[in-house]
């Protein structure tokens, strides 16, 4: 009966309005979409908690997602054909309310680094 009561009151609480937990993550979100504008990375925008960060190129987009992991110790997705249409593939970014800004730094410093080594063409 205490935990069923405990659950309750957790339900009432989350219906409330946003919670910090949520708020931070959507702060984080908007954060990992705007900072790749400053260095030309382009990306979808969208209200998601995913970032689509815009490869077009099936070999590409597996490249660019090999390194990070490898190189920089990030590890996003890379999404391609038959779950995008050919010439949109893109590697997905999912921030979380834990992600710090030096993390969100860092992210945009190793994605602007392989653009740059793979003269990959920047957004206006």
């Amino acid at each position: 009966m205490v935990s069923e009561a405990r659950a309750l009151a957790s339900i009432r609480h989350l219906k409330s309005g946003p919670n910090a937990r949520a708020t931070r993550h959507q702060y984080r979100v908007a954060s990992v979409c705007r900072r790749p504008d400053a260095v030309g990375i382009p990306h979808l925008d969208n209200p998601s908690r995913i970032v689509a960060v815009i490869v077009c190129g099936p070999v590409l987009c597996k490249q660019i997602s090999d390194r990070p992991i490898d190189e920089f110790v990030i590890d996003e997705q890379p999404i391609s054909c038959p779950n995008v249409a050919r010439g949109s593939e893109r590697l997905c970014v999912t921030p979380s309310p834990l992600h710090t800004d030096a993390n969100i730094d860092h992210l945009v410093a190793a994605l602007s680094t392989i653009w740059s080594e793979l003269s990959l063409r920047r957004a206006a």
